[in-house]
C-alpha cells in the first residue's frame, strides 16, 4: 500500500525512481507519479494507469533530474484521479497562486488526522488547494514555514501533524537535498556508494521498502519512529522524535528483485500457490528439535538478544493480534495452543483490540502475526498492549528487518520469500507452520510435550512439503469446480473446529479476487441463520477432514442437501463421502491430523484462483485492495 522512492544524485535519477516504483507495484496502487528538480524548478508526471504508462509519459515529456521523488498511491482521501496523485506541489499564496509554479514537492504514505483544521488555517493564509488529499496539506504547510532551510521547515511541519505518515520532500530553492520523516509508516535511508552507476559525489536514497532499492544499494538505515532525515550528496544526518541528533546503524540488506520474476505462471498468485512446498521447507530449515531458542529475539546492536526460554517460563496465557488472513492463521493457532500446549489463548482483530477496554495480564505472551511486519493496525495494537504492561512480545513475520521484528522481544521469521499477489497464499501457510512450532515450543517449556510426541510432530512437519505437492496435483479437479463457481454471485463455506478458520480463509480468498460474495460459518451454526440463504444457486464448500467432528459435519451437509443446496466437499480419503447428484467430492491424498489446515487451505486457494481466471478479474491486483496495509 503506497510506495515512496526518493534520491539525490549527480546523474539522471528518474530511471531509478521509476524502477523502484515497479518493484513496489505488488503492494497495490491506483495512481503513480514522479517529480524532479530540473532547471531551477519542479517538473512532474502523474498517471492513474500503471507504472509502465508513467514511464512512457516521462520519456515523452523528457523529464530528467538528479534530485527527485516518486510514489504509488492507494486512495484514502479523494478518488483515484490525476489531481489527487502524488507528488503534490505547494502553490504559494496570492492572486496568482492557482497558476504560479510551486517550490515544494512532496510524497506521503499514511493518514493525517488533523488535515481539516490544517487545511482551513492554510486557506485563511491564501493557499489554494488542487486536490482532496491530506497530502497536499503537508506540502502547503512545509511551504508556509519554509525560510531557506528545508530540514528546519520539515521539522517544524511534523510538530503540527497528528496521525501516521512517511514523507519525502524537496524544494526548488535547494538542489541536491531531500528531507524525509516518519511516524507510524515505514521509511528507510539507502546509502549510496561513491561512483555507483556513473554517479559522483555520493548519491543517497529514501524509500518505503528496501526492495525499491534492490540493485541500487544494499546499505540500509532503518529510520525509527519520529525520525527526520536530511539527505544530500555524500552525506546525511538524522534527528529523533525530540529532534536531537542521533546515529542509526547501517545494515547490509540484500533485497533480491529476482524473487519477483513470474516465470512460466499466468499470475503471481498461481506461482506463489505452487511455491508453498518450498516455502514450508525453507521455513522449517534447520529445525532439528523443538526448542524455545527457535524464537529468540533478533540480535541487538550490542550483540545481545532476549532468550525465549526465559519468557516462555514466565507466561501463563497468549494474546494473538493480527488482521485479515493473518488473523485467520491466529484463529487456527488458538486450537493448537489450547489443545496441545494447554495455554489459554485469545485472538483479537488488531484494529478492534486497540480501541476497546481490555483486562491486561503482564504474564501474557502477546503474539503478532503479519506478513510485511509493517501493518499499521497490528503495530498500533502491539504498542497498546505494551503500554498496558504486557511486555512479553513475539512476532511471526516474513520480513526480518521490519518494524514489527524490531519492536518485539522475540521473533520467528518465516521464509515465504517475496509475495507479490495481494491475496496471501504462501505467507499464510508459512505462518501456520511457525505457529505450530510455537505451540510445540510452549508445550515443551511447560513440560507438556513428551519426547515421543515431539518426534511424531517433527516427522509430520518434515512430511509437509511432499504432502503439499500431492495436494497441488488435485488442480485439474479444482478447475472443474471453478467452472461451476464462475457464474455464481454468492457462496457459503463451512468448517468445524480447527478447520473453521480455514473455511474463513477460503471465503476471504474467493471474495478478494473473484468479487463473488462469500461467507464462512462454523457448520454447527448453519441452522441458526445461514440455512435461509441456501438454494441451488448457492454453492456450499465444506472442509471435511476425518476428525472427531466428521459425523456432526455430515449431518450439517444433509441439512444443505435437504434444501436443494449443492455441496462441494474437500474430504479425506477415509471419510466415506461419495460423489453423487448435488454432492461433489474431491479426496485429499491422506489424513494430516493436527497439521490438516495447512493442506486443506490449498484447494481453497486454487478454487479462488481458477474462478477468478474464469471471470477475467485482475488476479494479482484486485480492485480496492493493497498488499501491505500501512494506514488505518
Amino acid at each position: 500500500m503506497c510506495g515512496i522512492v526518493g534520491a539525490v544524485s549527480t546523474r539522471n535519477i528518474v530511471p531509478i525512481l521509476v524502477q523502484g516504483l515497479q518493484r513496489l507495484e505488488y503492494r497495490g496502487y491506483d495512481s503513480c507519479g514522479v517529480a524532479v528538480h530540473e532547471g531551477g524548478g519542479l517538473q512532474r508526471a502523474r498517471s492513474t494507469s500503471r507504472v509502465a504508462e508513467l514511464m512512457s509519459q516521462v520519456a515523452e515529456d523528457h523529464i530528467e533530474g538528479g534530485t527527485g521523488i516518486a510514489h504509488t498511491r492507494w486512495a484514502t482521501h479523494g478518488a483515484p484521479a490525476v489531481h489527487n496523485a502524488h507528488p503534490h506541489f505547494s502553490h504559494g499564496t496570492g492572486a496568482d497562486a492557482d497558476t504560479r509554479p510551486g517550490r515544494v514537492a512532496l510524497v506521503h504514505n499514511g493518514i493525517i488526522e488533523n488535515h481539516d483544521e490544517l487545511r482551513a488555517a492554510l486557506q485563511a493564509k491564501g493557499y489554494v488547494f488542487h486536490s482532496q488529499t491530506d497530502t497536499e496539506v503537508i506540502a502547503h504547510l512545509v511551504d508556509s514555514v519554509y525560510d531557506g532551510d528545508l530540514f528546519e521547515a520539515v521539522k517544524a511541519t511534523v510538530r503540527q501533524l497528528r496521525g501516521g505518515y512517511a514523507i519525502a520532500v524537496f524544494c526548488k530553492d535547494e538542489p541536491h537535498r531531500v528531507v524525509g520523516a516518519r511516524a507510524g509508516s515505514p521509511l528507510i535511508l539507502g546509502v549510496g556508494q561513491e561512483g555507483a552507476g556513473g554517479a559522483s559525489g555520493g548519491e543517497n536514497f529514501l524509500a518505503s521498502d528496501a526492495m525499491a532499492l534492490a540493485g541500487v544499494t544494499d546499505q540500509i538505515v532503518y529510520l525509527e519512529e519520529g525520525d527526520v532525515v536530511d539527505v544530500q550528496l555524500g552525506k546525511y544526518w538524522i534527528v529523533d522524535k525530540a529532534h536531537k541528533p542521533v546515529t542509526r546503524a547501517v545494515r547490509t540488506v540484500r533485497a533480491h528483485s529476482g524473487a519477483a520474476e513470474l516465470g512460466p505462471y499466468r499470475h503471481y498468485m498461481q506461482k506463489e500457490i505452487f511455491e508453498q512446498p518450498r516455502a514450508i521447507a525453507d521455513t522449517l530449515e534447520g529445525v532439528i528439535g523443538i526448542v524455545p531458542e527457535l524464537f529468540d529475539g533478533q540480535p541487538r546492536e550490542d550483540g545481545t538478544h532476549v532468550a525465549a526460554w526465559r519468557v516462555f517460563k514466565e507466561i501463563d496465557s497468549v494474546l494473538i493480534l493480527a488482521c485479515g488472513t493473518s488473523y485467520y492463521s491466529g484463529c487456527a493457532a488458538k486450537y493448537w495452543l489450547e489443545s496441545i500446549a494447554k495455554i489459554p489463548t485469545q485472538v483479537e482483530i488488531a484494529s478492534e483490540y486497540r480501541y476497546r477496554d481490555s483486562v491486561p495480564n503482564p504474564r501474557t505472551l502477546v503474539v503478532t502475526i503479519t506478513q510485511s511486519g509493517e501493518t499499521a493496525d497490528t503495530l498500533a495494537a502491539l504498542r497498546h498492549a505494551q503500554s498496558q504492561g504486557m511486555t512479553h512480545t513475539l512476532t511471526v513475520c516474513n520480513v526480518a528487518t521490519s518494524a514489527m521484528v524490531r519492536e518485539c522481544e522475540l521473533a520467528y521469521i518465516t521464509r515465504a520469500g517475496v509475495e507479490i499477489g495481494v491475496a496471501s497464499t504462501k505467507a499464510f501457510t508459512t505462518q501456520l507452520a511457525g505457529l505450530f512450532l510455537l505451540t510445540l515450543a510452549l508445550a515443551q517449556s511447560k513440560g507438556r510435550l513428551s519426547e515421543a510426541e515431539e518426534a511424531r510432530h517433527l516427522k509430520a512437519m518434515r512430511h509437509l512439503p511432499a504432502a503439499l505437492q500431492a495436494v497441488l496435483a488435485l488442480e485439474p479437479q479444482i478447475i472443474s469446480w471453478a467452472e461451476d463457481f464462475a457464474s455464481k454471485e454468492n457462496a457459503l463455506f463451512l468448517g468445524r473446529g480447527l478447520h473453521y478458520p480455514i473455511a474463513l480463509e477460503g471465503a476471504l480468498k474467493l471474495k478478494e479476487i473473484t468479487y463473488i460474495h462469500a461467507e464462512a460459518y462454523a457448520a454447527g451454526e448453519l441452522k441458526h441463520g445461514p440455512l435461509a440463504l441456501v438454494t441451488s444457486d448457492m454453492p456450499v464448500v465444506t472442509v471435511a477432514p476425518n476428525d472427531a467432528l466428521l459425523e456432526k459435519l455430515k449431518s450439517n451437509m444433509q441439512e444443505v442437501r435437504a434444501r436443494g443446496g449443492v455441496l462441494y466437499v474437500l474430504a479425506d480419503a477415509d471419510t466415506h463421502i461419495q460423489s453423487e447428484e448435488g454432492l461433489n467430492v474431491i479426496r485429499m491424498p491422506e489424513h494430516y491430523g493436527e497439521l490438516s489446515p495447512l493442506l486443506h487451505v490449498v484447494p481453497l486457494q486454487l478454487l479462488a484462483y481458477h474462478t477468478a481466471c474464469a471471470r477475467g478479474t485482475d488476479v494479482d491486483k484486485p480492485r480496492n485492495l493493497a498488499k501491505s496495509v500501512t494506514v488505518e
